[in-house]
């Protein structure tokens, strides 16, 4: 009878032994997944694409993984191209169409209903943090702790100052207004010498504002670093969206003095700030090779729509940020994952931000939600060869009265009631247009479209604006390009 019992026992020790072997080994073959998404980044800022941008360590991570040379955002401005990364969907399916400082009332931002990649990563057992930038509502609840988010250190604004511009120590072509939300009210600006500090709830630590005197680059990088080494025994997601490159222009004497071969100004300080940028992802790249966590983690990089401010290259792209032309949506991508993607590879084929969220949860081991529509794809089975068709038939965007749509190499685009098609096969920078040439072409894409926006919403609020300036004209043609 006692050695019955003893191997009862020992048969039920080893089935628990197992149970919680396997359970181990499955938390640790779940990658971490960082997700760095910067801003107003342009075509031609970086080495990605060749171009005389000195980024080395954003090259090595190209080069250790895939670089997408047609990787596009769902919009071409901040907050909506947040929206669609943030939760998968196009940000026109829920009304989050333009900027949230346009909702008369104040109270924009990414509606309740939707679920956050951060949902979804925390409900598969992710420890889930954000650094930088948050642009999808300032109220209470639309906060990164309500939406997912275990921890937060950033702004929730659309942008701030990186650092005190009045120190000997930075140069600064630009400041960003002392509260916010006086660009919103029209409440005037005193000038004066001294640095008023971002103003309340411009930089917070979870729901607390805190001050913080490092160049904002460097610290967000600082907190990057700190939550990786947290929780580097744990399943975590990191979504850290850096300021890099939007305005103000500014940067310490550090990053502008490895630049005194470029004389235009704008330029220069726009390089440095880059070169902050890149110092800050070779950083956490480092930490992850000392921390055994490079082989299974998943890293993603891209910018939220192409080059706005001066100083900044789309070359060879047509326009820019606010605009549908690829220099407003076309954006630096690239994204690494040793274990599951292969390294050196160049993808030319149309991928999306929204292809982010189903290929973290997918790597995750998490649930894709069932009662709302996702308009990307895991992108992974693309990458390693398990999957040989295209990821996306076509693409779309919808800026008011304008909108796009590519399909294969054809590029349409309707604005201030004109056509321009392009063929993106020979003429990435959209120089010559075939609308007229093409007429069935123009109806199809048309037709395309029409139903895709069969399935939207009008937009939750108004825009804040529009650019209408000489610079954003069309062959000649002004246009309102809504925000």
């Amino acid at each position: 009878m006692s050695n019955k019992r003893e191997t009862t026992g020992l048969i039920i020790f080893a089935i628990l032994w197992l149970f919680c072997a396997t359970h181990v080994i499955g938390a640790e073959t779940r990658p971490n997944v960082i997700l760095i998404f910067v801003d107003d980044l342009g075509y031609c800022d970086s080495e990605l694409y060749g171009c005389d941008a000195p980024t080395p360590h954003l090259k090595q991570l190209a080069n250790e993984g895939a670089l997408f040379t047609a990787g596009y955002v769902s919009s071409p401005v901040c907050s909506p191209s947040r929206a669609g990364l943030i939760t998968g969907r196009y940000q026109q399916r829920f009304g989050h169409e333009f900027l949230p400082e346009g909702a008369p009332n104040g109270d924009g931002g990414l509606p309740i209903g939707e679920r956050t990649l951060a949902d979804a990563m925390k409900e598969a057992g992710y420890i889930t943090g954000m650094v930088g930038k948050w642009h999808l509502g300032e109220m209470a609840r639309f906060h990164p702790v309500n939406r997912g988010f275990d921890e937060f250190f950033g702004i929730v604004t659309g942008f701030t100052d990186y650092i005190d511009p009045t120190r000997t120590d930075v140069i600064s072509l630009g400041r960003a207004p002392k509260f916010i939300t006086s660009m919103r009210d029209g409440t005037p600006e005193t000038p004066d010498t001294r640095w008023a500090g971002r103003g309340p709830n411009t930089v917070m630590r979870g729901t607390t504002p805190v001050e913080e005197h490092e160049y904002l680059t460097d610290a967000f990088t600082r907190e990057s670093i700190a939550f990786i080494n947290k929780h580097k025994d744990e399943p975590f997601f990191l979504y850290l969206p850096y300021t890099v490159p939007h305005t103000p222009i500014q940067v310490t004497r550090k990053y502008y003095d490895r630049f005194p071969h470029i004389e235009h100004e704008p330029t220069r300080v726009k390089r440095a700030m880059i070169a902050a940028l890149d110092d800050g992802i070779g950083a956490i790249l480092t930490t992850l090779q000392e921390s055994g966590l490079e082989e299974n983690t998943l890293v993603v990089f891209l910018s939220d729509n192409g080059a706005g401010a001066g100083g900044t290259d789309n070359t060879p792209l047509r326009l820019g940020k606010h605009t549908l032309f690829e220099g407003g949506i076309r954006v630096p991508f690239t994204m690494k994952w040793p274990a599951n993607i292969p390294a050196g590879i160049t993808y030319e084929h149309p991928v999306s931000a929204l292809d982010i969220f189903p290929t973290a949860v997918a790597a995750a081991g998490g649930e894709l939600p069932d009662n709302k529509e996702l308009d990307g794809v895991d992108l992974v089975p693309f990458l390693n060869g398990s999957v040989s068709e295209l990821p996306h038939e076509q693409l779309y965007w919808r800026n008011g009265p304008n909108w796009a749509i590519r399909a294969g190499n054809w590029k349409l685009t309707y604005a201030a009631k004109r056509y321009w098609l392009y063929d993106l096969s020979n003429d990435i920078g959209e120089i010559t247009n075939l609308a007229e040439k093409q007429p069935g072409t123009v109806k199809s894409l048309s037709a395309r479209y029409e139903s895709w926006n069969k399935g939207n919403i009008d937009p939750a609020w108004p825009p804040l604006g529009a650019k209408t300036m000489t610079s954003v004209s069309v062959d000649g043609v002004p246009i309102h390009w809504v925000f």
